[in-house]
């Protein structure tokens, strides 16, 4: 008896009811802040995240049209998590003139809109395989430009933004996206030689020291980035991603433990001879000392702050608009999780993280189903790199790390940041649609998994003689086909 397994859902009615009650939630969450805040709504308060709203269902409608079996929950999960981030940064403004709900609106909606436009165009992930060291050459640029006289800007110890007349960019975001494109087409063509090649030390394999360029080069890029854009986070960033997906490539621990190694002696070099890396330690390491904390520069006010600000908020939190988050330095950015724990408690906080981790979950799901290795490296790689930033960022807020700066996904005040992680869920979305379209099994078009997608449902399909390596069964003499 032949088993029929019947083709995938598309799931965009699923994806569209999300969609609308996190739309939905995220007005209500800014609507509550602005009344507990002000005693007053406008007429006008609901059309921000009503703006954002249709963004996203614009990026919606797309999907529809061009991957309509990309997976159902990213968009919704994204949308309420970059909601949320707008709803906070423009209750703190009522205390702050630093936090800009406005351009933090814009630049939301700018990046949407540009999501959809890649998923648009770019019809097959892997025609983005055909020009690794383009995207490397591209990548060297957009780092070294913060560095450019006239060009790049200094803020709080750091140098990696650039002045875009109308506003700052921060080219980095863009290139961690980049360079996470020339791994994974590096490896997945690479491979072979790096797994088989070596030399074998006890139940370890280690690479030839000719297979250890990529990785050297890795390192010296964060160590660049460390050492003369004065920025912890990013480095953090990039070598964590490149130990990610090469070890995703080759699944080999010989390469996490080299890995480790160089992090150790960075590490170690920077504490030493990096003043402002020896800050970052010291406010770790003695967080409460009252010289510490008192510093003008590179002191521990901000993040005991945070912690007190968080404490405050218990278990349920104090509401939106109820806190005083503002005591906080940068609550708007560096420190917006510590806003979240403050207005609403640990159960708010919790389930903040509980949305990055279903988020991330179903980016890894995408390169679990996607068959072509630059895929499911591209896409497992871009999952890791959002994890890690998490992790990293809510270690700093919590004083489990160092606390390095970098900004909280989607949730955040950033435009930078904001547009490099909707491309990335532009990419993930795109490689989610190749790993649940439907395949053809035996002539029909009636499965699902890895790979599905070489022929849409609606196609014509060839007879079965003409496709090379499917024969008709031929059926036992006197009975059916089984």
């Amino acid at each position: 008896m032949t088993e029929v397994i019947s083709p995938p859902r598309p799931r965009r009615a699923t994806e569209l009811m999300l969609l609308l009650g996190a739309v939905a939630l995220t007005l209500g969450a800014d609507l509550l802040g602005t009344y507990t805040t002000t005693g007053a709504l406008e007429s006008t308060a609901w059309v921000p995240l009503t703006v954002f709203g249709c963004a996203s269902l614009v990026l919606h409608a797309v999907l529809r049209l061009r991957a309509r079996y990309a997976d159902p929950f990213i968009l919704p999960i994204a949308t309420l998590l970059n909601g949320l981030g707008i709803a906070m940064i423009h209750r703190l403004s009522a205390d702050t003139a630093a936090a800009r709900p406005t351009s933090q609106l814009a630049w939301s909606v700018l990046a949407v809109l540009v999501a959809a436009a890649l998923v648009f165009l770019v019809r097959d992930h892997r025609m983005l395989r055909r020009w690794p060291y383009v995207f490397l050459a591209v990548s060297g640029v957009l780092l070294l430009l913060p560095l450019v006289p006239g060009l790049g800007l200094s803020a709080n110890g750091a140098r990696i933004w650039i002045n875009v007349g109308v506003g700052t960019f921060q080219p980095g975001e863009v290139a961690k996206i980049t360079l996470a494109i020339f791994f994974a087409g590096y490896l997945s063509t690479n491979r072979d030689l790096i797994l088989l090649a070596g030399r074998r030390v006890g139940p370890v394999t280690f690479p030839r020291m000719r297979d250890l360029g990529p990785l050297l080069v890795a390192w010296a890029v964060a160590m660049g980035v460390l050492v003369f854009q004065r920025d912890l986070g990013s480095a953090l960033l990039f070598f964590g991603m490149f130990m990610a997906m090469l070890y995703i490539a080759t699944s080999r621990a010989s390469w996490v433990l080299l890995g480790l190694s160089l992090v150790a002696v960075g590490a170690a070099v920077a504490f030493l001879f990096l003043p402002h890396v020896t800050a970052r330690f010291e406010i770790w390491l003695n967080a409460f000392d009252p010289e510490i904390y008192r510093r003008d520069f590179g002191g521990s006010y901000q993040v005991v702050q945070g912690l007190f600000a968080m404490a405050s908020g218990g278990l349920l939190g104090t509401g939106l608009g109820g806190g005083n988050p503002t005591q906080v330095p940068l609550s708007f950015s560096d420190m917006i999780l510590a806003a979240i724990g403050e207005e609403l408690g640990l159960v708010g906080l919790s389930a903040v993280l509980v949305l990055y981790l279903l988020l991330v979950t179903r980016m890894v799901r995408a390169a679990l189903g996607v068959r072509d290795a630059f895929g499911k490296v591209l896409a497992a790689g871009l999952a890791f790199t959002m994890a890690w930033q998490v992790f990293v960022v809510m270690g700093g807020v919590t004083l489990v790390l160092p606390l390095t700066g970098l900004t909280t996904p989607f949730l955040a005040a950033g435009g930078s940041s904001l547009l490099a992680n909707w491309i990335i869920l532009g990419l993930v979305l795109r490689i989610s649609h190749a790993a649940r379209r439907p395949a053809v099994v035996d002539g029909m078009v009636n499965a699902s998994g890895p790979g599905a997608g070489h022929l849409d449902p609606g196609a014509a399909l060839p007879e079965p003689a003409q496709r090379p390596g499917l024969r008709r069964a031929a059926a036992p003499a006197g009975g059916e086909a089984r």
